[in-house]
């Protein structure tokens, strides 16, 4: 994941990405998806709330998960960190239990991030989680049981980049620093790496509800990754998991999924979503803090009513939210993102109904808030209105309307153009939710 030094590189890529072009982007109806697939499709839209886990060797370091390319540690001194990472505290039924409890329906943990670090038990490489450290635990295997036995899915960041391994191709912008030769590269080595570890992931691990790629962007916009070949071999292993790549282009044939990074789909505060919105189920990361990875010094971390109100407005976009955490080296989980789980799993409690299993709503977002809809009920989200009335182009009859919390009616008149509510006060709440029961 990218931090403000990759924000430079992207912005100054834009216009190439604009203009890309590559051929199996232009098949992209050429992909059929299996009816598993599409089912899977389904059931990820209506989770719409997943918690990522960025955790990895650099937690070790408190400086976030680019500490590597960021200072140009040389890939043999930053090896030295697996000889000393002992997360004593991971216990793989208290993270499950946690974020089940804030409302999340999927969780989605780094298996190899760009340093090259696998944090499961890989026969590719013995720079893994249980061959070069003392703690010889298989972490990713201890999370996989867990999750199918608390019945939440199980999604797994995979990097395209290496940092370390000197078969990945040279000519990519991060990783200059690292202490590879020059003109360092295999790439048919490298393809086959991934490739024998992605098969790893999808066989020993029990069903895994997506592949999350990351990386693209690090190579130049004409560069092949054989990402269809990838792809197809993913269904083939698993044809229920969804494939969705971070790499901020329009989709790619055999993707099942449309990430967008630190935006809701539709915005591009941060640079990175450029892509057209397809018709793929769609999911934003975004971070608790600033970092992905675990940063000591980082404990900004948003509120309670931001998060809420950031996961309303995504589901309100048609959208999910994927929001991280960044463990800590001891394995546990900060206890400021265990407290903003809580409060986000009181709101769900509550509040769910409006958010799991909804699309976008008829009344496209605006500065006061958002739509969700299930069949004939439409729930308006009001997260910042300084009026006690709110008029919306709603020109679709309606039955009834109420305040959601306690089915209290509410005042509305309609004419040819739209729908005017009003409410008994100024909503103050952190999101005044309308039920609208349309005819």
């Amino acid at each position: 994941m990218k931090n403000k030094m990759i924000q430079k590189i992207g912005l100054a890529i834009t216009t190439s990405l604009l203009s890309w072009n590559i051929s199996f982007a232009q098949t992209i109806d050429s992909y059929i998806p299996s009816q598993k697939n599409i089912e899977a499709r389904k059931e990820f839209q209506n989770n719409k709330f997943g918690i990522f886990i960025h955790w990895g060797i650099y937690s070790m370091l408190a400086q976030g998960e680019w500490y590597m390319t960021n200072h140009n540690i040389d890939w043999r001194e930053y090896e030295k960190l697996a000889s000393g990472f002992y997360p004593s505290r991971f216990n793989a039924a208290e993270w499950v239990s946690a974020i089940k409890a804030s409302g999340a329906k999927y969780i989605c943990i780094t298996s190899r991030h760009h340093d090259g670090f696998s944090m499961f038990h890989t026969q590719q490489s013995d720079f893994n989680i249980v061959d070069a450290t003392p703690f010889k635990r298989d972490i990713l295997k201890e999370l996989a049981d867990e999750c199918h036995k608390q019945d939440i899915k199980l999604h797994l960041y995979y990097s395209h980049i290496d940092w370390r391994r000197e078969d990945y191709p040279a000519g990519g912008n991060t990783g200059k620093g690292t202490g590879r030769p020059n003109g360092h590269g295999d790439w048919p080595s490298y393809y086959r790496f991934m490739n024998n570890q992605l098969t790893e992931l999808l066989t020993n691990y029990g069903p895994i509800g997506a592949i999350w790629f990351d990386g693209v962007w690090d190579r130049p916009s004409d560069f092949d990754w054989q990402l269809k070949e990838q792809y197809d071999l993913i269904h083939k292993l698993q044809p229920a998991c969804l494939i969705g790549n971070n790499h901020h282009r329009d989709v790619y044939a055999g993707e099942d999924i449309q990430i967008f990074e630190r935006d809701v789909p539709g915005e591009n505060t941060a640079g990175y979503s450029t892509q057209a919105i397809s018709a793929l189920p769609l999911e934003t990361c975004q971070t608790m803090n600033g970092m992905w990875g675990y940063k000591i010094t980082d404990q900004n971390y948003k509120s309670t009513k931001a998060l809420i109100h950031y996961l309303v407005r995504t589901a309100g976009r048609n959208a999910n939210l994927l929001l991280n955490i960044g463990p800590q080296p001891n394995g546990e989980l900060p206890a400021l993102a265990i407290d903003r789980l809580n409060g986000m799993g009181k709101w769900l409690s509550k509040y769910g109904e409006t958010i799991y299993d909804s699309r976008g709503g008829d009344i496209p977002p605006h500065s006061w808030g958002v739509s969700t809809r299930k069949g004939n009920r439409l729930f308006i989200h009001i997260l910042d209105l300084k009026e006690n009335g709110l008029y919306i182009p709603l020109k679709v009859p309606i039955k009834k309307a109420m305040k959601f919390s306690n089915q209290a009616p509410i005042e509305f008149k309609q004419d040819k153009d739209g729908t005017l509510l009003k409410f008994p006060q100024i909503p103050d709440e952190i999101d005044y939710i309308v039920e609208l029961v349309l005819k």
